[in-house]
């Protein structure tokens, strides 16, 4: 028989405010887009400034926390995605964190708040975010040396994508869908653009896709690993790792497809992949002028961030490819992520809000997920040795974007923690 005293429930526990407010924070900035180094260090410090002993553990699915010392302990544990970033919102939640912890906002009014800056909506109107994706496809397409119409046709089949991604978005049950669907249908309109007006098939598949490509979750995952948060990073890297070989079966299925429902059994892939003509050289420089402005409204930034953003990727993009001349390809990247984070890291300390906004957009422009990209696409052609040789080009890039990154915050540590 079990004793009374046993069955009798404790008394339930009254959440106070300001444990309220720092279990909310940590659901907000993960599911915005904070990497678990820096989630961690600033969940840390907001308990710290609220009075809380507490713990923390991120990964890309889940945070945990642990309030509390000794028998007084209670842990929870919040399910959320980690998911695309904001950068709008996580400098407002920032403010909001910065007004509890001075005083200047109570807890209570700091979580109400914060779910205002959560429900928002997209700060820009729908036209200017499908611009601004199909702007930064037909950039992607000049990087990849395609020609006027690939890259107008980059241009037309990622605004495409946007819209569907913005109709997929509303059901619960397209989880993990979206982008092998999309990329089946990027690779079946350029197979289409490359019959009716002899584009490059590859280029316009692949500029069209770089915005879901996850160059920039590959290398977050590998800067956990570098500062030693194993558990998120292995994760990152294998969620990583599964959207390449989604958008991989989209772009194979596509590819082979097209050709056949097209009739053109006898056209080999190499016939549909010959770019239209050569771009001006200073195209290039246009590119990257407006590249970081579009990937700024991509990620959600406030308009008065955009200007630091631009200078952060454009300053990135000179020192790596300066640092291309000089120390090769794989490890001019090295130079344009230090820039990169040199820049934001002052920007931070300057401004006193979170070194992320000019980082993200810059590390952006520099990640290798094109790389990774091609080096699948060389395995889907049978082609091994091309597919090993970017294969650990991408791996070599991305060591060189970390390694950048971490000496940067050595050398001008940015004194915020976000």
């Amino acid at each position: 028989m079990i004793p009374p005293e046993l069955l009798s429930m404790p008394p339930k526990r009254t959440r106070p405010p300001e444990e309220a407010f720092l279990i909310r924070v940590a659901e907000l900035l993960h599911t915005f887009g904070t990497p678990a180094f820096r989630l961690e260090r600033v969940l840390l410090k907001v308990a710290g400034q609220l009075g809380i002993q507490a713990s923390f553990l991120s990964t890309p699915t889940a945070v945990v926390a642990s309030l509390g010392t000794g028998p007084d302990t209670v842990v929870h544990m919040m399910r959320s995605e980690s998911g695309l970033v904001n950068l709008g919102k996580l400098v407002e939640f920032d403010e909001i964190m910065d007004q509890v912890a001075e005083g200047r906002l109570d807890p209570v009014r700091g979580l109400e708040q914060l779910e205002v800056v959560a429900a928002a909506t997209s700060r820009y109107p729908v036209p200017l975010t499908a611009l601004a994706f199909g702007t930064a496809s037909a950039g992607a397409a000049v990087f990849f040396h395609g020609g006027p119409f690939e890259l107008l046709a980059a241009f037309v089949v990622s605004i495409a994508l946007m819209f569907f991604s913005e109709a997929v978005s509303r059901r619960s049950d397209a989880i993990g869908l979206f982008e092998p669907m999309a990329a089946f249908g990027a690779s079946l309109a350029s197979v289409f653009l490359a019959w009716a007006f002899g584009t490059d098939m590859r280029v316009v598949t692949l500029a069209s896709l770089i915005v879901l490509i996850p160059g920039l979750t590959m290398t977050t995952g590998f800067i956990e690993l570098a500062t030693r948060h194993l558990v998120s990073g292995m994760s990152r890297l294998a969620g990583a790792g599964a959207v390449f070989f989604t958008l991989l079966l989209g772009v194979a299925l596509g590819w082979r497809l097209g050709p056949i429902l097209l009739g053109l059994d006898g056209i080999t892939a190499a016939e549909l992949a010959r770019t239209t003509g050569e771009l001006p050289a200073w195209f290039l420089w246009v590119a990257v002028a407006i590249g970081p402005f579009a990937f700024g409204i991509v990620l959600e930034a406030r308009p008065k961030e955009l200007p630091i953003i631009f200078l952060a990727a454009a300053l990135g993009f000179v020192a790596a490819v300066g640092g291309g001349e000089l120390l090769g390809a794989d490890l001019g990247p090295f130079l344009g992520a230090l820039v990169v984070g040199l820049v934001s890291n002052t920007y931070a300390r300057l401004v006193r809000r979170p070194a992320l906004v000019p980082l993200t957009p810059g590390i952006f422009m520099l990640v290798p997920g094109s790389l990774g990209f091609r080096s699948l696409t060389s395995f889907l052609d049978a082609d091994s040795s091309a597919g090993v040789a970017w294969a650990f080009q991408t791996g070599l890039v991305a060591a060189s974007l970390v390694g950048g990154l971490l000496l940067s915050n050595l050398l001008l540590p940015p004194r915020r923690v976000l």
